[in-house]
């Protein structure tokens, strides 16, 4: 019979002892959650929503999003990624890319943090979603462009969960 080890328990085990991630064991959870109504005009294409900031050296383990029907037809499209507090864009689908779930009313939400993004990825922290080699130290908002429109108003809620060292 195997048995294999992650990283945490090879780390924990190991004599001397290997100190492990904060984001990855023992990290500080944090939330960030909201809701915004959005009016019709708000869903135009390439028109965005900026719903949370995240410290760049946080590693965000779920994206979730609620959400009433903002499309009567079957047209819009959503990417949700990362932006700069002057809301330029970093990685506008770090986490997902062209999603279709607010074509419909979600009211159990979504998980959109890996729809995007790779599952080896789990315990990266943003800077490293963002792409970069290094941290640094910012605040980056998590945020949703449409690349297709909607057109219809209503609202839509998230719960971002992040953790810190």
């Amino acid at each position: 019979m195997a048995n294999v080890n992650t990283d945490l328990v090879t780390n924990f085990v190991a004599i001397p002892q290997v100190l492990n991630s904060a984001q990855q064991l023992h990290g500080v959870k944090r939330v960030a959650q909201g809701t915004i109504a959005l009016a019709a005009g708000d869903l135009s294409a390439t028109d965005t929503v900026m719903l949370a900031p995240i410290p760049s050296n946080a590693s965000i383990t779920s994206i979730k999003l609620f959400n009433d029907d903002l499309d009567s037809s079957t047209v819009i499209t959503a990417d949700v990624g990362l932006y700069k507090q002057d809301l330029s864009v970093v990685d506008a689908d770090a986490y997902a890319s062209a999603i279709t779930d607010l074509r419909a009313a979600v009211k159990t939400g979504t998980e959109v943090a890996f729809e995007a993004r790779d599952i080896n990825k789990m315990g990266q922290k943003v800077w490293q979603d963002a792409g970069l080699s290094s941290d640094p130290a910012l605040t980056y908002f998590v945020g949703i462009v449409f690349p297709a429109a909607g057109d219809q108003a209503g609202d839509l809620s998230f719960i971002i969960e992040y953790t810190v060292s």
